[in-house]
C-alpha cells in the first residue's frame, strides 16, 4: 500500500497536467462553431490518414490473391480463345460470325472506394466517374466474371453500384445447360445468397447447377456467373421453383472491380421509355 501510495505521488504532476490539457481542449473546441470544425476537421484527418495506412496494408496481403483470380480468369479466356480461332480455321464458325465486327460491350477497371454487405440496402462507392466515362446502366463485375451491381449515380469522380444485396437490384438468371430463366433478387437476409424467383418447373434445378446472367436488363452481357443452386422449391401449385442461390462474388471482400459499358444501353433505354410503350401500359 506505501509502495501504491508513493507511486501515485510520483506521477500525480503528470496525471494532473494532462486531465487539464484535456478539459482545456475540450473548452476551446467547444467555444466556437469555428474552433469546432478546425479541430473536427484535424480529427478527421488524422483518423482518416490511419485508416488509409490500414486500407493500403490490407491490399497489399490481398494482391496475392487477387493476382490468383486474375491469373486464372486470363487462363480461362485464353483456352476459350483458342478454342474460337481453332474453330475458325476449321471453318466451323457462321459467317455472321465471322463478321460480327467488335463487341458491343466495353470494359474498365475501377477501384473500391466503399463497400457495404451487412445493410437492408447496400451499395458500393467506385472511384471512377462521369470524367472517366462512367454513366447509369453500367454493370459491375468482379474480376473472375462474377456479378456484383450496376451503376446508378455519378458525380465527376466518383460512381455509385446499388450492389446485387439490394432489394432494388433487378436482373435475371438462367440455370446452366437450359433456356429458363427467372428473377434474381435478395430477401435481406444473408449476403452470401441471393433468391431466383419465377422459375418453371421444367428447369428442374439441381443443387450445384451455375446460373447464368441473360443479359435481358441491358447491365451485362448474358453468360456471367451469377452463383450455384443451393437448393430450390416448388410453389404451391407445383408449377414455378424458388431457387436459393449462393453468389459466386465475395462481396465483403472486394478491392477491385470491372465495369461493364453496353454501347446499346442508352438506345435500348429509350426505346423502353417511349411514349408508345407508356400507352400500352396505361391502357
Amino acid at each position: 500500500m506505501r509502495r501504491l501510495v508513493e507511486f501515485i505521488r510520483s506521477i500525480y504532476v503528470v496525471v494532473l497536467f494532462v486531465l487539464l490539457e484535456i478539459a482545456a481542449l475540450s473548452y476551446y473546441a467547444r467555444a466556437t462553431a469555428y474552433t469546432e470544425a478546425r479541430l473536427l476537421a484535424r480529427t478527421n484527418s488524422v483518423v482518416g490518414g490511419l485508416n488509409g495506412l490500414v486500407t493500403d496494408v490490407g491490399n497489399f496481403f490481398r494482391l496475392g490473391r487477387e493476382n490468383r483470380a486474375l491469373t486464372i480468369r486470363i487462363a480461362s479466356l485464353e483456352e476459350e480463345l483458342a478454342r474460337y480461332r481453332e474453330a475458325y480455321a476449321a471453318g466451323k464458325l457462321k459467317v455472321e460470325f465471322r463478321e460480327m465486327g467488335d463487341s458491343k460491350y466495353r470494359m474498365s477497371e475501377a477501384l473500391v472506394v466503399s463497400n457495404t454487405v451487412g445493410r437492408s440496402h447496400n451499395y458500393i462507392t467506385l472511384n471512377r466517374g462521369g470524367a472517366d466515362g462512367i454513366t447509369n446502366g453500367m454493370g459491375v463485375i468482379t474480376p473472375d466474371g462474377a456479378i456484383a451491381g450496376y451503376i446508378v449515380d455519378y458525380s465527376e469522380h466518383y460512381a455509385v453500384a446499388v450492389s446485387i444485396l439490394n432489394p432494388v437490384f433487378r436482373g435475371s438468371g438462367t440455370p446452366e445447360g437450359t433456356a429458363y430463366q427467372g428473377a434474381i433478387r435478395w430477401d435481406g437476409k444473408n449476403p452470401h445468397f441471393v433468391v431466383l424467383e419465377g422459375l418453371s418447373k421444367y428447369a428442374d434445378p439441381q443443387p450445384g447447377q451455375k446460373i447464368y446472367s441473360t443479359g435481358f436488363e441491358s447491365y451485362f452481357p448474358a453468360g456471367l456467373l451469377i452463383g450455384t443452386v443451393e437448393s430450390a422449391t416448388l410453389d404451391e401449385v407445383g408449377t414455378t421453383y424458388t431457387v436459393r442461390v449462393r453468389l459466386a462474388a465475395d462481396l465483403s471482400g472486394m478491392n477491385n472491380l470491372v465495369v461493364i459499358e453496353n454501347l446499346d444501353y442508352q438506345e435500348i433505354h429509350e426505346l423502353r421509355q417511349s411514349e408508345v410503350i407508356k400507352y400500352l401500359e396505361t391502357n
